[in-house]
C-alpha cells in the first residue's frame, strides 16, 4: 500500500496552477485591451439599447392582469435600440470614431424619449447620455515611459 501512495505522490499533479496562469494572462490582456479604448462608454451605450428594445415589446402580467406597453412606433424603438448596440460595439472596435459614435448615441437617446416610452423609462435614455458623453470625452492615455512635451516644443531637459 505504501508503494501506491509513493507512486501517487511522485506523479505530477494537474492542479489549478496552469489554469490560474492562463486566467491571469487572459485578465492582463483584457485589461490592456480595455485601457486602449473607451470600454465603459461602449458598455453603457450597448446596455442603453436593451431597455429601449425590450420595454415596448414586453408583455408583463400580474396573475390575471396583463399590461401591454407596445407603442405605435415599436419598429422605431427596435431601430434605435439596435443602433445603440452597434454604437456601443463601435466604441470598442473603432475607437477613432468615438466622437461620431458619442454624438450619435446622445442624439438617439434624445429621440428615444419621444419614440420609445420615455427612452425605456429613462433607463435607456440615461445610459445613452452617459455612455455617449464618456465616449466623446475619452482621450487615449500616454505610454508609461513617455514624458509630455513642453509647451514651447522642447523636451523636458535643461
Amino acid at each position: 500500500m505504501s508503494a501506491k501512495s509513493s507512486a501517487a505522490s511522485a506523479a505530477p499533479s494537474s492542479g489549478p496552477g496552469p489554469v490560474r496562469e492562463r486566467l491571469a494572462g487572459w485578465r492582463i490582456s483584457f485589461r490592456h485591451w480595455r485601457w486602449q479604448r473607451p470600454f465603459w462608454a461602449g458598455l453603457l451605450t450597448l446596455l442603453a439599447g436593451v431597455p429601449i428594445v425590450y420595454i415596448p415589446y414586453a408583455d408583463p402580467s400580474f396573475e390575471e392582469l396583463s399590461f401591454r406597453l407596445a407603442t405605435t412606433t415599436g419598429s422605431g424603438s427596435l431601430i434605435i435600440g439596435i443602433l445603440l448596440v452597434v454604437l456601443g460595439l463601435t466604441f470598442w472596435y473603432q475607437r477613432y470614431a468615438r466622437v461620431f459614435a458619442g454624438v450619435a448615441a446622445i442624439l438617439l437617446g434624445i429621440v428615444s424619449l419621444v419614440v420609445s416610452n420615455f427612452g425605456g423609462y429613462l433607463l435607456g435614455f440615461l445610459l445613452a447620455m452617459i455612455g455617449g458623453g464618456m465616449g466623446i470625452a475619452w482621450a487615449e492615455g500616454e505610454a508609461p515611459g513617455e514624458e509630455p512635451a513642453a509647451a514651447d516644443g522642447r523636451t523636458g531637459g535643461r
